[in-house]
C-alpha cells in the first residue's frame, strides 16, 4: 500500500508539472468554437486543482491554461465553477434505454458524457431466439428489432438513434452462452465452445471492449471457470479486458474473488470487479479484506481493480429472489414451475434457506420481504404496487410475500425489477476511499417526462455521480475533490482503453463537465426517485454542448466508443 501511494504520488507531481508547463505554453490559435473562462480545473489526473481556460475547437480540447485574448463562438465564465473531464459510467446499463430515449436525460445531468455497458449480456449478438425473448419490451417502447450484431447496433447508434452521450459495450459472455446454448444448466461441449470463441472474436472485430460475466444470473452461472477463461483468451488476444459481476458478493466472496483473479492470470488479461460489494449482514465490515486481497493480487502481478455505485442497497430481476433451478432453461420453464402448486411449496423452503450455497439467496440476504422492494414493472396493471416492499404487497393481495413475489414474476414475465436491502454504509464508505475502486451507476438512463419516466427505479440511475462529489466529498470529506474526480475519468477511461477520453489535455476528445461543487448533489431517493441531480451546469460532449445552463440542449452528438479490436 506504501508503494501505491508513492507512485501516486509521483504520477501526481508530473501531472501538476505537465499542467504547469501548459500554462505557460501559450498556443498560436487565438479563436476557438469554445471557450471555458476562468474555472478551477481539476484535470483528470488526481493533480491538486488551478485556475485557468479550456478552449474546444471541434471535438477536441484545443488548449488548457491562460488564454488571455482568445476568443470564441461560445464563451463560459467558470468563475466558481470546476472543470472536469466528462464522467464515464462504467456501468451505464442504457444500451436499450437510449434506443428509447436519446436525452439520456438523468446521466447526463450528472455530467456522465460515456457509458460503458454489456454486463454478462449485452445487447447484440442476438439469434432469432433471444429477439423474441427481449421482443415484449421493443414492443411496449416502440424500438424496431432491427439489429442482430454488434457492429449493426453500433451503425444504428451512427445513423438513426442519435444520443447525448457516448456509448461503449462488452460482448457478454452469457449473451453467447445463450446464443450458442441457450439458458440451460450444463457444460459447453467442445464444439459448442469453439463457436463461442467465434461469437466473441467477431464481436472484438466488431468493437466490443471485452468480455463480461455476471455469474449470479442465468446462464452465465452456469459457466464454469475454465469457459471464461477460454473466452477471456480471445478478448485478450483483441487487447481487451475481462469485467464481471463476481461468482459471489456474500458467503463465499473470498472464493469468488479467487476466481476473478486465476481468470485474469490464466487469460493474461486486465480484470475489473462490477460494483464491487460485500452482501449480507454477515459479511457486513468484510470490505477491508477484500481490498486488501486485492492490493495483493496485484502485489503478485495481476492488473485487477474495482468500481462501485455509492448506496447501500442493490437493485436487480425480482425473479432473481427465486433459487437458481427455478431460472434455469428460460422463460417459460420458469414461469411452468411457477404455476405448479407443489414446486411452489418447495421454491418458499428454498427461499427460507439461510444456507444456501449453490445460489446467491438475496430474499434471505435483505431479510425477506420487508428488505425486498419493487422498484420497476413493464406491465401496467402491476405500477401501483411500485415503491412498496413485498411485505406490503403481500398484505394487500392476502398473500405470503413469497407467493406475491411468484405471481407478480408471473403477471410481468420476468420483466420486474426491485431494490434490496443487503449493504452496510460502512462498507460503502470504506470502498469509496479506496484508489483501487471507480465508479459506476449499475443501471440504464431515466427521466422525469416521456416513456423513460412510466416506472420507478433505484436513484443510482439519477444521482451516483453528484452524490458521490456532494455527500462524500463536500460535506463527508471522504475523499479529496481531484481523487473523486480522477476515480471518474481517467482511471475509467484507462480500464477500458479509451485513450483519447478522461483528461483535459490538448488534443483529446472534448468531452467536458462543468459543475458546482458547492451546490452538486443527489435528489432523487428510494421512495421518490424520479428527480434529476443539481449543480451541473454545463455538458460538452464531443465539443457540442448537451448540457446548458442545466438544461439538456437539442444537440446529440454521442458516438459508440469501439474497443481496441474494431477493424
Amino acid at each position: 500500500m506504501r508503494g501505491m501511494c508513492t507512485s501516486r504520488r509521483l504520477l501526481a507531481l508530473a501531472a501538476a508539472a505537465i499542467a504547469a508547463a501548459t500554462l505557460h505554453a501559450q498556443p498560436p490559435q487565438t479563436r476557438f468554437d469554445v471557450l471555458i473562462r476562468n474555472g478551477r480545473i481539476v484535470d483528470g489526473t488526481g493533480a491538486p486543482w488551478f485556475r485557468g481556460d479550456v478552449a474546444i475547437s471541434g471535438d477536441r480540447i484545443a488548449a488548457v491554461g491562460p488564454l488571455a485574448g482568445a476568443t470564441a463562438a461560445i464563451t463560459i465564465d467558470a468563475t466558481n465553477l470546476v472543470v472536469a473531464p466528462g464522467f464515464i459510467d462504467l456501468l451505464g446499463q442504457s444500451e436499450f434505454n437510449v434506443l428509447v430515449d436519446g436525452r439520456a436525460a438523468s446521466k447526463i445531468l450528472q455530467g456522465v458524457t460515456t457509458e460503458i455497458t454489456g454486463e454478462g449480456s449485452a445487447i447484440a449478438p442476438v439469434n432469432d431466439r433471444m429477439m423474441k425473448d427481449a421482443q415484449p419490451a421493443y414492443t411496449h417502447f416502440g424500438v424496431a428489432q432491427d439489429f442482430r450484431t454488434l457492429g449493426e447496433y453500433f451503425k444504428r447508434l451512427e445513423e438513426r438513434s442519435h444520443t447525448t452521450i457516448n456509448v461503449a459495450t462488452f460482448v457478454g459472455a452469457g449473451g453467447v452462452r445463450n446464443y450458442v446454448i441457450g439458458k440451460d444448466d450444463r457444460r459447453a461441449t467442445a464444439a459448442e465452445l469453439d463457436q463461442m470463441r467465434q461469437v466473441v472474436a467477431q464481436a472484438m472485430e466488431q468493437g466490443a471492449l471485452g468480455v463480461s460475466t455476471s455469474l449470479q444470473y442465468v446462464p452465465d452461472r452456469f459457466a464454469t471457470t475454465d469457459e471464461i477463461v477460454e473466452l477471456a483468451k480471445v478478448a485478450a488476444r483483441y487487447g481487451g479486458v475481462y469485467f464481471t459481476h463476481q461468482r459471489s458478493e456474500s458467503a463465499r466472496i473470498f472464493d469468488s474473488l479467487d476466481e476473478v483473479f486465476a481468470i485474469a492470470e490464466r487469460a493474461t488479461i486486465p480484470a475489473e470487479i462490477w460494483h464491487l460489494k460485500t452482501a449480507y449482514t454477515p459479511q457486513f465490515g468484510k470490505m477491508a479484506e477484500v481490498l486488501r486481497r486485492l492490493e495483493a493480487a496485484r502485489a503478485r502481478g495481476l492488473d485487477v481493480t474495482a468500481n462501485q455505485y455509492p448506496y447501500d442497497r442493490a437493485s436487480n430481476g425480482l425473479d432473481a429472489c427465486l433459487p437458481l433451478w427455478v431460472r434455469e432453461g428460460g422463460l417459460d420453464k420458469m414461469l411452468a414451475r411457477l404455476k405448479d402448486p407443489a414446486t411452489r411449496e418447495r421454491i418458499k423452503r428454498d427461499m427460507d434457506d439461510t444456507n444456501a450455497t449453490t445460489w446467491e439467496n438475496q430474499w434471505q440476504g435483505a431479510n425477506g420481504g420487508g428488505g425486498v422492494m419493487l422498484s420497476s414493472v413493464l406491465n401496467p396493471e402491476l405500477r401501483k404496487y411500485e415503491g412498496q416492499t413485498l411485505s406490503q404487497i403481500g398484505r394487500s393481495m392476502g398473500k405470503d410475500p413469497r407467493d406475491a413475489a411468484m405471481d407478480l414474476v408471473i403477471a410481468d414475465r420476468g420483466e420486474s425489477s426491485v431494490i434490496i436491502s443487503i449493504m452496510s454504509e460502512d462498507d460503502v464508505r470504506t470502498a469509496l476511499k479506496h484508489p483501487l475502486v471507480g465508479v459506476g451507476t449499475d443501471s440504464g438512463t431515466q427521466a422525469e417526462d416521456g416513456r423513460l419516466s412510466e416506472s420507478k427505479s433505484h436513484p443510482r440511475a439519477w444521482g451516483s455521480f453528484p452524490r458521490i462529489l456532494g455527500k462524500f466529498v463536500r460535506e463527508e470529506q471522504l475523499l479529496t475533490l481531484e481523487e473523486a474526480v480522477r476515480k471518474m475519468t481517467s482511471k475509467a477511461a484507462r480500464r477500458v482503453h479509451l485513450s483519447d477520453r478522461g483528461l483535459l489535455r490538448p488534443g483529446l476528445m472534448a468531452d467536458v463537465t462543468v459543475f458546482d461543487p458547492a451546490t452538486i448533489r443527489d435528489v432523487s431517493t428510494f421512495e421518490d426517485p424520479r428527480h434529476y441531480s443539481v449543480g451541473v451546469r454545463h455538458v460538452f460532449v464531443n465539443g457540442r454542448r448537451v448540457v446548458a445552463d442545466g438544461a439538456i440542449t437539442a444537440e446529440r452528438p454521442g458516438r459508440p466508443l469501439r474497443g481496441p479490436g474494431a477493424s
